[in-house]
């Protein structure tokens, strides 16, 4: 089963998903900005990712220029901020059974097949 994270309003994350769909997969589609992450549900994507929580964040961001950059939080500090503003969460991303990826670009998905 494959699950992307997708924001429909991204070209990337439109390119992700059309990578999947020309493959012949159709993934579960995540909207991650209406359908909340929990934080049990965040965590495991950054442990199959291997990642931290500060590692896929969206630095470009004007909300984490003006109220993170610079600031230390702790990592479930830092889940908390991603739940509350999804926004800072890079996109997309796709979970296979095991393993977790940006698929920026699309072609990195193919690390999961």
């Amino acid at each position: 089963m494959l699950k992307i994270y997708h924001n429909p309003r991204c070209a990337k994350s439109r390119a992700g998903l059309k990578y999947l769909q020309d493959k012949g997969l159709e993934p579960e589609i995540r909207l991650y900005l209406k359908e909340e992450f929990t934080e049990s549900e965040l965590a495991d994507v950054l442990m199959r990712m291997n990642k931290a929580p500060q590692e896929i964040i969206r630095t470009q961001e004007k909300i984490y220029k003006t109220n993170f950059k610079g600031k230390n939080f702790n990592r479930d500090e830092w889940i908390k901020i991603l739940i509350e503003y999804p926004k800072l969460i890079q996109r997309p991303i796709v979970v296979s059974k095991h393993k977790a990826i940006f698929a920026d670009p699309a072609e990195n998905m193919e690390e999961i097949f």
